[in-house]
């Protein structure tokens, strides 16, 4: 702005007459009881108010009207309003009345004045007077935008706070009713399943980051809660039950950290966790991002956590992981580094399954695994047919989730049987292989393809 503009602004606006002055302020009363009547006509939501709210919003016109008086009759007031107006209610009337009902407000007041200006305006000062309010309601609008916009700022402010603090008390585990009350004034939701994501920070200043990840996250999911803890980034998000878009075997594999199987027909089963956080990682930054197991709600958000924040520790043992990772993938790197739930987990989910499928299962997967997963050499020692063993490893697949014809679910299947061989305590001699072994699947390609 230039350095003449007021001087310029001054110079445009006439000076009232000494008689437009006592016309106007002879008027006040009638314009504020014309306004209250106005405001009841024409504003649907006015009406539908508590009887205190209505009362407050009754004195902000009627501070208005007073307060446009008072800068009428000076002509060197400044065309600024600060707390004129909007000083007389209290701060929390910005919770219930809207931005947009705020400008309707003054609209009205606006509309009342003008409706009443042949009434009040000396003969031929009509238009004069038009004008004075013209510029002075523009002025109340702008006062009312800085008064929203600062307490929309002093509330994010106060928001992230909150945030930050219920993202560090489940880290810590720590849910209870102050926790879920804060949950509440975030405006968290009832999701179906909650996960825990955790990566590193990429660079540039906290609330940028924050801010960024925050959209990004409430895009793809239900509910979302965000925290940055150094150089680590913790994401909570609220996903809802839904079908997958396609295969996902790492959503269907989980297990709860207290070593509870996880089943196909529960609802972490029906949410890809994958899919919902892959547009997430990309915001993370260098390094692996691990996605914790989905589990019922914050009260239990504890557990992804610590499964998270394992793998997170882990995945380095393992340099081509996707990004994002499933915790639950990184069983085996979890259960070297002495991750005590992993290894309750492989044993459940896995280890457990495979003997009580019987058949043989878990003797023909461990003599695979140790041919080097050679077909012919594992139907030798077994003296079954190949096709046989490619029955056997599909059965096995199919109790566990893992296959063991693939390198990664290899591993996987390989420390789950030494986890178990140690909780089973000392091994049994190996009954000799065949007979029975015989009956239990085809034995010819031509069964094993039909």
């Amino acid at each position: 702005m230039t350095e003449g503009a007021p001087e310029r602004r001054r110079a445009r606006r006439a000076e009232p007459s000494a008689d437009d002055v006592a016309r106007l302020r002879a008027a006040t009363g009638l314009l504020s009881t014309a306004a209250l009547r106005h405001l009841d006509e024409a504003l649907p939501w006015y009406g539908s108010m508590s009887a205190e709210d209505r009362s407050w919003v009754g004195l902000v016109a009627q501070a208005g009207i007073g307060a446009f008086t008072a800068w009428y009759s000076d002509p060197e007031a400044p065309l600024a309003v600060t707390a004129d107006v909007f000083g007389s209610a209290p701060r929390e009337l910005t919770r219930a009345v809207t931005l947009a009902q705020t400008l309707e407000l003054v609209r009205a007041a606006v509309d009342v004045v003008e409706d009443h200006v042949d009434e009040v305006a000396a003969p031929g000062r009509e238009q004069h007077l038009r004008e004075a309010v013209l510029r002075y309601s523009r002025e109340v609008a702008f006062a009312a935008a800085r008064l929203y916009a600062g307490a929309a700022e002093a509330r994010g402010a106060w928001d992230a706070r909150l945030e930050a603090l219920v993202v560090d008390a489940v880290v810590r585990g720590d849910v209870d009713d102050g926790v879920r009350s804060r949950l509440s004034a975030l405006g968290w939701g009832r999701p179906a399943v909650v996960t825990v994501v955790v990566g590193s920070a990429p660079a540039g200043s906290p609330e940028d980051v924050i801010a960024r990840l925050r959209r990004a996250a409430r895009a793809s999911a239900d509910d979302a809660l965000v925290g940055l803890q150094g150089e680590r980034l913790v994401v909570l998000l609220g996903l809802s039950s839904r079908p997958r878009r396609g295969p996902d075997r790492g959503a269907d594999r989980g297990a709860s950290e207290d070593g509870s199987a996880a089943g196909r027909s529960t609802a972490a089963g029906r949410v890809d966790l994958r899919a919902a956080t892959t547009a997430l990682a990309r915001l993370f930054g260098p390094g692996p991002v691990v996605v914790g197991p989905a589990v019922p709600d914050l009260a239990a958000a504890g557990a992804s956590t610590r499964a998270a924040l394992s793998g997170l520790a882990s995945a380095r043992a393992w340099p081509s992981a996707p990004r994002p990772v499933l915790a639950d993938e990184l069983w085996p790197e979890r259960v070297l580094s002495g991750d005590v739930r992993a290894r309750r987990a492989l044993l459940d989910v896995v280890y457990r399954p495979l003997v009580a499928a019987g058949g043989a299962l878990a003797q023909t997967v461990t003599t695979y695994l140790e041919q080097g997963r050679s077909l012919e050499a594992t139907a030798r020692l077994l003296f079954v047919h190949p096709n046989t063993v490619r029955y056997r490893l599909r059965k096995a697949a199919d109790a566990t989730g893992w296959d063991a014809t693939s390198p990664r679910d290899a591993l996987v299947l390989q420390v789950a049987l030494v986890v178990g061989a140690l909780a089973d305590g000392p091994a049994a001699p190996r009954p000799t292989a065949g007979g029975a072994d015989a009956a239990e699947g085809p034995t010819t390609r031509d069964d094993a393809t039909s």
